[in-house]
């Protein structure tokens, strides 16, 4: 997952709600804190946010909770702390303060119980935002509604102007800071959007996803091992591999990018994006892991607007991928195979880089350097070579 922000989410925050006893869920925890799909459920909206480039991300706990926050969290960059009020309208107003000192155009509130955040939704919700101060995604009400009335039918009510309301809502900072410091409600407010239409601010609708279902109760623990995509048609028992290789040509007057990490040569590699073939070599890794095609299925060189693209985002989309199909990442393996430059002096920079973009711990990447003894077109330095190996693990225990 990258922390390189998509350009449309620029200057873009988050507060994440995560303030809640959470109670119905019945667990020994809070619920946000409870484990879902193999982590936190926290952690899910976390990984999502960061690997959007949103940032900071300012998180509401419950008093008492910086503990389990911190553990949630572990490993991500970008996440800030507050404690949380006795309402969730407390909780948002205090994070939202948070911020003041640096604040930023836009920001999305979301709760931690919708764990299913995809980046498709985070687009739709900015790019909103250029028409109206406030962005709410909705689902339509698919059911016939009635009225009842002394446990009797009344009359029914038109669905087609109603709509299921869904986290994150999006809106300019300054807007809903202001709608939040100004609230004069004599009850709290339902969600951020009610506080901005109080406020006579004007709040846009955009499609919703069916992926942002409200983790509530404790029956949602219980069969969160049946859950997984529909393309996903292999069974998650084991830990699976993939393995990539990539050779990109030296060449004059073009930069020399390896593991994310820019690398001051005379000459660099030539390609439709940067060329970084160690990473493009780890992509096809972990997409052969789950069984998800190669690099140029996503991102053919066909394409214009990936020509001088950043490699980072290639693989922040693998690793997403990766999660989507119910797994994580264990650990990847990346081998280098070049006369010159030499590797080692930026072997450190590389580790924390590639641990940055796919959100694990650095112990879990490996990145190795080797020659050919001056043989074929590596040992001519015409070129660079890069395999890769990636193992991907279930991030949950499958039911039997």
């Amino acid at each position: 997952m990258a922390t390189v922000p998509s350009p449309s989410f620029a200057s873009t925050a988050a507060v994440v709600v995560a303030a809640g006893r959470g109670m119905r869920a019945g667990g020994a925890v809070p619920k946000q804190f409870a484990q879902w799909r193999g982590q936190p459920l926290l952690r899910h909206s976390l990984e999502a946010l960061v690997a959007a480039g949103i940032a900071p991300i300012v998180v509401a706990i419950p008093e008492g909770g910086d503990a389990l926050a911190q553990a949630a969290a572990a490993g991500l960059p970008g996440i800030r702390f507050v404690t949380g009020g006795e309402t969730r309208q407390d909780s948002v107003r205090a994070a939202l303060e948070a911020m003041v000192g640096e604040p930023p155009a836009n920001v999305l509130i979301h709760d931690a119980a919708r764990p299913g955040l995809r980046i498709a939704m985070i687009d739709r919700l900015i790019a909103a935002l250029d028409i109206s101060p406030g962005a709410i995604p909705v689902l339509p009400v698919v059911d016939s509604l009635v009225r009842g009335e002394g446990g009797m039918m009344a009359e029914p009510i038109a669905r087609e102007v109603l709509h299921r309301v869904q986290t994150p809502q999006a809106f300019r900072f300054a807007a809903i800071l202001g709608a939040h410091r100004a609230w004069q409600g004599p009850t709290t407010a339902g969600d951020d959007a009610q506080v901005a239409v109080a406020d006579g601010l004007s709040v846009g609708l955009v499609e919703g996803d069916e992926a942002l279902h409200k983790i509530t109760f404790a029956s949602d623990f219980d069969n969160q091992s049946q859950e997984r995509p529909a393309h996903m048609n292999f069974p998650r028992i084991g830990p699976r591999t993939g393995l990539g290789f990539d050779v990109h040509r030296l060449v004059e007057g073009e930069e020399l990018w390896l593991c994310g990490v820019k690398i001051e040569h005379s000459r660099g590699l030539s390609g439709h994006s940067d060329a970084d073939v160690a990473i493009h070599a780890l992509v096809d890794a972990l997409l052969g892991a789950v069984a998800a095609g190669d690099i140029g299925d996503h991102f053919p060189p066909s394409d214009p607007q990936w020509r001088g693209a950043s490699s980072d985002q290639f693989l922040a989309h693998a690793a997403k991928l990766v999660g989507q199909t119910g797994y994580r990442i264990g650990n990847v393996d990346v081998t280098i195979i070049c006369e010159t430059p030499r590797i080692g002096p930026h072997k450190a920079a590389m580790v924390a880089r590639i641990a940055e973009i796919l959100v694990i711990g650095a112990d879990a990447v490996s990145i190795k350097a080797t020659t050919t003894e001056r043989l074929g077109f590596a040992g001519r330095g015409e070129g660079i070579a890069a395999q890769a190996i990636a193992t991907v693990i279930p991030a949950v225990i499958p039911v039997s």
